[in-house]
């Protein structure tokens, strides 16, 4: 069974080098350290001239927690329509509720006003208070697909919750692994869950390319990126 290898990226190199790398839809972030938040109209601009495959901008204006106030969901509805302007073929977005239900209402709002976009619904459903409920919900508000860990930190640690997932989801929803997934854990990730779509962050960090560094300053700088042959090796286990 083959699957699609979804890989997540934090900056617009990054970006360029997962599609080079044979990614089949990119997930475009900003801001690694906070989990990933709405990149900047350049990088969007820029990412839809130069990369030909799907790729899905997420919408999350802010680190932290995914319970958003409504200056914030105003912020997101206007970068949604701005992803949509740009024509991306998706977003990811993810509203919980205060008691950690999913914020049925917002969601279905977005999912309206992106259409005919996808919609994933990101890992904010690994805080969701019950995951039987919270898939159907999403699957109510019109969502395309989940991208999950389990509710852990790491999927294959969450495997059995997500091969639950998958059953219980069918053909009404995407249920998409992530977290942790890598070349060699992959291919049985996805036979234990079903899985048809998978994604990865392949995170790599590169050394700055600075000829000049002020040793006084006593830190080292990187970059965060992708690693191209991590990316070939996962696209390999899947055939």
């Amino acid at each position: 069974m083959s699957s699609l290898l979804e890989i997540a990226v934090f900056n617009i190199q990054a970006a360029l080098t997962a599609a080079a790398a044979g990614a089949d839809r990119i997930e475009l972030c900003d801001n690694e350290n906070d989990g990933g938040t709405t990149p900047s109209y350049g990088t969007l601009k820029i990412a839809r001239e130069r990369i030909s495959l799907p790729v899905f901008p997420i919408l999350r204006p802010r680190g932290g927690d995914f319970f958003y106030n409504e200056e914030e969901f105003e912020v997101m509805k206007k970068d949604l329509l701005l992803c949509k302007e740009l024509q991306f073929e998706g977003i990811v977005t993810g509203l919980l509720l205060q008691n950690g239900q999913i914020d049925t209402d917002r969601t279905a709002q977005l999912v309206n006003l992106a259409y005919p976009m996808d919609v994933t619904f990101h890992r904010a459903f690994d805080r969701a208070v019950n995951p039987i409920e919270a898939l159907e919900d999403i699957i109510g508000c019109g969502c395309s697909r989940i991208l999950t860990s389990g509710q852990v930190p790491m999927a294959w640690d969450g495997r059995e919750l997500i091969r639950h997932l998958t059953e219980q989801a069918g053909d009404r929803i995407v249920i998409m692994p992530g977290s942790g997934v890598r070349s060699h854990n992959i291919k049985e990730l996805q036979a234990y869950t079903g899985a048809t779509e998978l994604h990865s962050s392949a995170k790599k960090s590169y050394s700055s390319s600075m000829e000049y560094e002020q040793v006084s300053m006593q830190e080292e700088l990187t970059s965060p990126g992708t690693d191209p042959e991590e990316i070939r090796n996962m696209k390999a286990a899947l055939r």
